[in-house]
Order: structure tokens, then sequence, then C-alpha cells
């Protein structure tokens, strides 16, 4: 699996200076889990389409490369990503809630599948709701299913899932406007785990989006860091996918 299809995919989990980002006030040792949970519902996330710029840099033990991306979504539909190098197209991935494809040019390569595939290699379940909320700086699962043990750490709201002993899962909200700032992911028995940062948010027409997001994955002793800079963000245009695998290349599995 080269970079470029890395960076594709591990986008997806995740600087530059903000317009304006999020300092936390003071934690309220007064409140409950559920009561965090519903106020980071209630920020307004509701959108049509968004069309970002952003440039990426991954990096792991044997490799480190900067790329421009650009990011498109048709909120609950479709997500496609473009990642360029020196203006040149090298690989492509267009998602939607039943399907994954990616092709990339340095191998003349390309994957059509659904998401069993792309979670077990990163390490992670994944579907089309958890992509979409990680891009848009939401949590991961629906926080509104499951129990969650709660703490003030750091100045922030620390919810602790207690539904699976196998996976650890915690998300670390701040005490302004309860947008998220750390989510973790980690399964010690199977040695993989996926921490997603989020160091600022900017505000677009009452719709708070990261400005920034950092990704740290660890599988196996490997680990992988992407770093995501969204330098510039279009709400609600109308804007094209257009997607298709050129002429000659190969279809791999993902095992």
């Amino acid at each position: 699996m080269n970079k470029y299809i890395g960076i594709i995919f591990l986008v997806f989990l995740v600087s530059c200076k903000s317009k304006s980002a999020i300092v936390g006030t003071s934690t309220d040792k007064a409140l409950t889990a559920d009561r965090i949970i519903a106020s980071h519902y209630a920020n307004n996330s509701e959108f049509t389409t968004l069309y970002i710029k952003a440039n990426a840099h991954y990096e792991n033990s044997r490799q480190s490369q900067k790329v421009a991306a650009e990011i498109k979504i048709k909120k609950d539909e479709m997500i496609l990503v473009s990642v360029r190098f020196l203006g040149i197209t090298m690989a492509k991935a267009l998602i939607t809630p039943t399907q994954v494809k990616y092709y990339e040019k340095l191998n003349g390569e390309y994957f059509e599948g659904d998401y069993s595939a792309l979670s077990k290699w990163l390490g992670t379940d994944l579907d089309f709701k958890k992509v979409q909320n990680m891009l848009i700086g939401e949590a991961m699962d629906d926080l509104k299913i499951g129990e969650y043990s709660f703490a003030i750490e750091d100045k922030l709201y620390k919810l602790e899932s207690n539904k699976d002993v196998n996976t650890k899962k915690t998300y670390y909200i701040e005490a302004d406007k309860f947008l998220i700032k750390k989510e973790e992911v980690a399964q010690q028995s199977k040695d993989r785990s996926i921490q997603i940062v989020y160091p600022s948010f900017v505000q677009y027409n009452q719709i708070y989006l990261p400005g920034s997001i950092d990704i740290e994955a660890v599988q196996k002793g490997e680990k992988t860091n992407i770093d995501v800079n969204y330098n510039s963000v279009i709400l609600n245009e109308e804007i094209s996918f257009p997607y298709s695998v050129p002429e000659g290349y190969e279809r791999i599995n993902i095992n």
C-alpha cells in the first residue's frame, strides 16, 4: 500500500492558522454525560455540500510526504477526495454509504469494495457516517447510543465508553461550544489505536468546522501520523463529483 493510498484513507480519520480558534472556558463539574452529549449535538451542522481545499502531511517510519488535497462532501450521500503532488493528481477516492472506490497513479492500481476490507486494513471499524463525522469535526460514533463515564481532564470533559471491554473509546469535549477536541479508539489486545485531535475550529455561516486535524494511528508497533490543514471551505454550492478509473489500471484486493 503506497503513501498516496494511505493519505486518501487516513485523511478520513484526522496545522494551518485558523481564522477563529475555539478556546475552552471553565468546565462545570455539575454537568452529566447526557447533558454534555446533548450540548455537543446542539451545534449546528446543517449543510448540503462542502468543498474543502487542504494540505496534508503523511509520515511513518519509512516515508514522509506533503501533498495537496481536495475534499468534496455531499452530506450523507458521497465524499470525493483527490490527492495531488506538484499539481498532478496522484490518487482519488470516492465513497458512498455502501461502497469505497479509489485509484492511484504511481502503481496504476484501483480498488472497489465495501468498508470491511478498509476497516481491517486501518484497524478500526469504519462506515460512511464515521468518515463524514471525522471530516466535519463531530464525534465518530453516535454518542446518544450507549453509556459513558464522565470525568474532567486537562480542562476538558472526558467521556469514556463502557460498552465494549475489548475496545476503549474516549472523547474529549471543550467547555465553550462543546466541540470535540480529541477522540481515541484503542484495542490493546490487537495492539492498535487511533487518536484524532482537532487543534482548532473555524466558524462558517453558523457552522463550526475543523481548521486542522492531527491523526496518529498505531498498528502492531507501526506509527503513522497525518496532519490535515483546511486552507479554504465553501459551503452549499453546487459541485461535481467526477470519478473514473483510467484505462489500463489493475484492480487489487485489500487483505
